[in-house]
């Protein structure tokens, strides 16, 4: 009998281990990459949790459009508001709701939570914001559908807090993204966004049954009249979708 040193290595097994090699690198790859954004992970009171699993990967750099710098991930920060939650644990182990322990739609927690977005607007492919005011340009016009401008604001509880003062709009999508209100004095005064799709336009008034009146007040409001950023969409969005729970006692409660 001959004896090769190769034993019963042939071409097929081989190629066989070769993909079984380059299969199982591409898997941890891939594991690795994923976890570039959203880790570390965290328990759920926002401490640091140790169980990875795979190392985490090397730090990448990317240049972002339009002059805004460079970001980097993974870079090993969480959300500056763990420290400083309203919340309170309703058990002691992990996987039990946490509870609201002041005004959880002010607080921006449950239902009403928002990330810690940059501050800075959504830009269009040549660097201009998105996201408009109907006031800030002359490119469009209302062509079908009810013009809410000028209408009254009910809100969820009947309440006239003002009237719609103006349509903000999608530049690039050409769509309206969100509604301006021009509060009455009595319900805080100035002017306030809400998002186009929590807002009910019918033949007499919009319709806004997320919120009460006593809220609206406490909308997080633009710093600028001709733009919003991503943190006050965020903001934003996520006050008037916390009212869905919040806004009154017998929305917590289980509905039939």
């Amino acid at each position: 009998m001959d004896y090769y040193i190769t034993g019963n290595l042939d071409i097929a097994s081989i190629a066989l281990w070769l993909f079984t090699a380059f299969f199982v690198g591409l898997v941890i790859y891939i594991q690795r990459e994923n976890m570039r954004e959203g880790f570390p992970l965290e328990n759920d009171d926002g401490t640091p949790n140790a169980h990875l699993g795979l190392p985490m990967p090397e730090p990448k750099t990317f240049k972002l459009a339009h002059g805004r710098g460079e970001v980097s991930y993974p870079n090993g920060q969480t959300d500056p508001r763990n420290a400083s939650l309203a919340l309170k644990r309703s058990h002691d182990s992990d996987g039990f709701p946490f509870e609201p322990t002041g005004d959880p739609m002010v607080d921006g927690v449950g239902p009403a939570s928002w990330c810690a977005r940059r501050d800075v607007p959504e830009l269009d492919g040549h660097g201009h914001p998105k996201i408009i005011p109907m006031a800030a340009s002359e490119h469009f016009t209302v062509s079908a559908g009810r013009d809410p401008r000028g209408m009254a604001v009910k809100a969820g509880d009947g309440e006239i807090v003002g009237s719609i003062s103006d349509m903000w709009v999608d530049e690039p999508e050409q769509l309206v993204r969100y509604l301006e209100i021009a509060l009455d004095a009595d319900h805080g005064g100035g002017k306030r966004l809400v998002p186009m799709t929590f807002a009910k336009i019918t033949a007499q008034d919009v319709r806004i049954h997320a919120i009460f009146g006593k809220h609206f007040a406490a909308v997080p409001k633009t710093a600028s009249p001709r733009q919003v950023t991503l943190l006050e969409e965020d903001k934003i969005s996520a006050y008037y979708g916390g009212g869905k729970l919040y806004a009154s006692d017998a929305r917590l409660e289980p509905q039939l």
